[in-house]
């Protein structure tokens, strides 16, 4: 993503991103499933939007609390259509919703969403779609690269001569520590 490195540092929407999150590896439940979310939110749509709606959607969707959401039923479907600072699409809330209740049920199988990920690890990026569109809704290929891209499970979320890319470095994520590092 190496046009990231080059437009996102000092851009007031993506540069906070870029340099603070894009990469780093991250195992918290919520944040790996607002990432999920922020992922399936942005299919068709620029990065930019999500990143202007992500607070909004953060607020809707009860900080990503995977069982609060697990419990939304039709009047919660409701609510979130009305809102306008989330990004509006039945079938993307729908896949949220339902993909609260797959973190729910990987937590049961593997004692939570960032296990059963590093369960999973390492594997081919061709794996790991199908992984997770036979466990998740709404995750096609590249919804699934930049999730994985996004939490340090595959290379190149940073050009090597990215300032940042040093900082990811040093924490060792799960890609530096694999041979299948780009996927």
């Amino acid at each position: 993503m190496s046009w990231y490195c080059d437009e996102a540092p000092g851009h007031p929407v993506h540069g906070p991103y870029h340099d603070a999150e894009y990469g780093f590896p991250e195992t918290d439940e919520a944040c790996l499933f607002e990432r999920l979310c922020l992922e399936i939110f942005q299919a068709g749509l620029s990065w930019e939007i999500v990143l202007n709606k992500r607070a909004g959607i953060a607020l809707a969707f009860d900080a990503f609390d995977v069982d609060t959401v697990a419990a939304y039923r039709e009047p919660d479907v409701a609510r979130l259509l009305a809102d306008a600072r989330i990004i509006r699409n039945r079938r993307k809330v729908a896949a949220v919703i339902d993909n609260a209740a797959r973190v729910r049920e990987v937590r049961a199988s593997h004692g939570g969403f960032a296990s059963w990920i590093d369960a999973h690890h390492p594997r081919g990026l061709d794996d790991w779609v199908k992984l997770f569109r036979s466990t998740f809704a709404f995750t096609g290929a590249e919804i699934v690269r930049e999730f994985l891209l996004s939490i340090g499970y595959l290379a190149d979320a940073h050009r090597p001569d990215c300032p940042v890319f040093a900082r990811i470095a040093d924490l060792n994520p799960p890609w530096m520590r694999s041979r299948l590092g780009g996927g």
